[in-house]
């Protein structure tokens, strides 16, 4: 019986849960003896002209060793967009939490009063805190204007929309959050006598990150060393390395000492990157028998003070229709810069403001005909005899049975009976209202037209060591790997050791991102073992005098044996790898034949809303999450619940804000709000699975897919809820104050 599909504990939980992880801050490596410590001065406003630094009384504070500000620095500014961004602020501050100066000290604790004694003079300017502040182009924070990037300009016609019965248009926030993994970000450095660089850094990427600083120190690749120990979460604000890991490996090397860094809370609250931010204006026409005959999105992304991340956009285009066959698509994005801190990549990094999008739009559309939303879905979608589908905005969507996922969703949750009960709670005035909320979402994994490594090495005792270019951070990718290890060989799984996120042990990777570990890495390493089985075919076939091609591996038993001999005439894979050159048989390749793949679901939400307070409650969550094979479930069920939880945290609750001088808001977990087991559900999973050809596995990404459906399902039931009272629309996240705000608004309108 194969090992692949069934329920296994995860390798990775009893260190976890015993010893505990070993995180950037708990390294005790002996490089790093006699470290300094490090912070970082960042500003305190969030648009200023810097007059003057003064740094002579913090040199001369307790146990400071060196404090460094740009004029300090040969080092050229970090370019991950088409605005330079300095290491250290040279003249201008752009958000606050901007670094301003680095302080060494000998000792943790000294760190805070050495850097309250760096003086900073700052002449405040106008700040741009707000997506509609930068297009108003009042203030320019670089010169050229605010829109740093521009697509689908002139490709808009109103045209498309003339022979529609109904067309509907909404503006969208979707709001700007913070990823705030379990263990912020951190990093220590040491230099060797080689004068190599080794950097610790909690990162989802070895490899990118040996790049990134490599380039920012002037050095060829294989003079940095990027090891990644256990790390706290990631969620796509830790993919590659950000500009301070760089930074402290120019001071190490000045200061010629090793230096360790982690950053506070507050400080990786306002200082990380942050997610999502677009203001999207949907408009969507069509008849009134519910067929959608035209759908546009305008997308205004809100960059931050230095675009890191411009594909964001360009992902929520290429996502745009959904799940719909759509005859005409028409796309237009603005990228501006705001006195904000930058955005980049997170739980989704573009779907999901695309499906929250045309989720809305799908919902308003149907409001206004006078159709169950349900139904409306259905004359639209995408058929199964359509695939693979290419749509308007050229996604290559590969599998789907999307309408099957919907009435799998709504078979389960019971659909009738609830819009039975709604409908009689709206009629006796029940105060607390009854809302239904539906998603259907398909999004891309492996989108990065990359590919993976991957290296399976037998050793002569019968165990195995896999190397994977994919660097698992929470997602239980090792237990995966050695399933599938375990499945193809014939070895125990408690005798595989999976490595990853040195890259000493692994040189060319791509890492861990969009959901693409285990159809990229995980193909990979299935790669590698079946070229390790052919290894040991030759081997075996000498051993027993067969020919090799009359040889086969019996995975139940891990033994090799003549096909129709007895089977007392076996090798075990211990005799074989013995037989090999040097007692090892390996195999190291790269899996790069995998297309990017399309996760597809739905999801509905039941709420109830309190309509005299405002407070929603989360009753349901009925969700499927379509991603193929499913290698095993234990995992696959804790991607998607981590990923529901997200996504109705945003519906519900997150947002990072900022007042109208740029200063932010919620700079703290007492200010931001996180979801809870309180306010969650116990999730309802249904379970489908449609295999993609594009893979060695048949599967698909499931990293982000309940986080993508999750959102516009909870703030559609919200909406729902309201609908009677008057209310069209509500942007999230759906705070009680929103909420009774949208009610009274909507009561003093009629």
């Amino acid at each position: 019986m194969s090992i692949v599909g069934t329920r296994v504990v995860r390798v990775e939980d009893e260190k976890l849960i015993t010893s505990g992880g070993t995180y950037v801050d708990d390294l005790r490596e002996a490089a790093l003896t006699g470290a300094l410590h490090a912070v970082f001065v960042r500003s305190p406003i969030a648009h200023a002209r810097i007059t003057g630094i003064d740094v002579e009384e913090a040199k001369q504070a307790p146990g400071v060793v060196a404090v460094f500000t740009a004029a300090d620095l040969d080092l050229a500014p970090h370019e991950a967009g088409p605005v330079p961004e300095p290491f250290l602020a040279t003249d201008v501050v752009r958000y606050v939490g901007e670094p301003v100066a680095l302080v060494l000290t000998e000792e943790r604790y000294q760190l805070a009063d050495a850097a309250e004694l760096v003086d900073v003079d700052y002449d405040p300017l106008d700040a741009v805190a707000s997506i509609d502040a930068a297009l108003s182009g009042e203030t320019e924070l670089f010169p050229g204007g605010n829109v740093v990037q521009v697509t689908g300009e002139g490709d808009l016609d109103d045209a498309v929309f003339a022979g529609c019965d109904v067309v509907v248009t909404q503006t969208i926030l979707n709001p700007r959050v913070a990823p705030a993994p379990l263990e912020v970000r951190g990093a220590s450095v040491a230099w060797g006598e080689d004068g190599r660089l080794t950097l610790w850094l909690s990162t989802q990427n070895a490899q990118i990150a040996r790049t990134t600083v490599a380039s920012a120190l002037g050095l060829p690749e294989e003079q940095v060393r990027v090891i990644t120990p256990d790390v706290g979460g990631g969620f796509g604000a830790k993919i590659g390395a950000d500009p301070e890991a760089s930074l402290l490996g120019w001071a190490a090397r000045r200061v010629e000492r090793p230096v360790r860094w982690v950053e506070s809370r507050s400080e990786n609250l306002t200082a990380m990157t942050h997610g999502r931010a677009q203001q999207n204006t949907v408009t969507i026409g069509g008849k009134r028998d519910g067929t959608v005959l035209a759908y546009r999105l305008e997308v205004v992304q809100d960059a931050g003070a230095y675009p890191r991340s411009l594909f964001l956009p360009t992902l929520t285009e290429l996502m745009a229709p959904g799940v719909y066959r759509f005859p005409v698509v028409q796309t237009r994005s603005r990228a501006v810069v705001t006195n904000t801190t930058p955005i980049a990549a997170y739980r989704g990094a573009g779907r999901p403001e695309a499906t929250a999008a045309v989720e809305r739009a799908m919902d308003l559309f149907a409001a206004e005909i006078g159709m169950d939303p349900a139904e409306v879905r259905r004359i639209n979608f995408i058929r199964p005899e359509e695939f693979p589908y290419t749509t308007k905005t050229g996604g290559d969507y590969d599998t789907g049975e999307y309408a099957a996922a919907l009435d799998g969703v709504l078979e389960a949750a019971g659909y009738a009976e609830l819009r039975a009960e709604q409908e009689t709670r709206r009629a006796a005035g029940d105060p607390v209202a009854l809302g239904l909320g539906i998603a259907a979402y398909v999004e891309i994994t492996g989108g990065d037209a990359g590919g993976e490594s991957g290296r399976v090495d037998l050793h002569a005792d019968g165990s195995v060591t896999a190397y994977t270019g994919s660097s698992p951070h929470g997602q239980g990718l090792a237990t995966s790997l050695a399933m599938l290890l375990s499945d193809r060989l014939g070895v125990p799984i408690e005798k595989i050791t999976v490595k990853h996120g040195d890259t000493d042990d692994v040189p060319r990777a791509v890492g861990t991102f969009g959901s693409r570990s285990l159809q990229l890495g995980g193909s990979a390493i299935r790669q590698a073992a079946d070229a390790v089985v052919e290894q040991a075919r030759e081997l075996a076939a000498d051993l027993l005098e067969a020919a090799p091609e009359d040889l086969e591996l019996d995975t139940d038993r891990g033994v090799w044996q003549v096909r129709g001999a007895p089977a007392s005439v076996t090798l075990d894979w211990a005799r074989v790898v013995s037989a090999a050159e040097g007692g090892t048989l390996s195999a190291d390749v790269w899996f790069g034949d995998g297309k990017p793949t399309f996760p597809f679901g739905a999801h509905l939400a039941v709420v109830e809303v309190d309509t005299e307070t405002g407070k929603v409650e989360v009753r349901r969550v009925i969700a499927l999450d379509d991603a193929g094979p499913v290698v095993n479930p234990l995992t696959f069920r804790g991607q998607r619940h981590g990923g529901l939880g997200q996504g109705v945290a945003q519906a519900l609750l997150e947002v990072v804000n900022y007042d109208e001088d740029g200063n932010p808001t919620t700079a703290t977990l007492a200010d931001y709000s996180f979801v809870t087991a309180t306010e969650l559900p116990d999730f309802e999973l249904v379970e489908m699975e449609t295999p993609t050809t594009r893979n060695l596995l048949g599967v698909k990404g499931i990293g982000e897919a309940a986080t993508i459906g999750s959102t516009p399902a909870v703030h559609n039931a919200v909406v729902d809820a309201l609908a009677p009272y008057g209310v069209r629309h509500l942007d999230m996240p759906t705070t009680p104050m929103r909420v009774w705000t949208a009610l009274n608004d909507a009561r003093k309108a009629n």
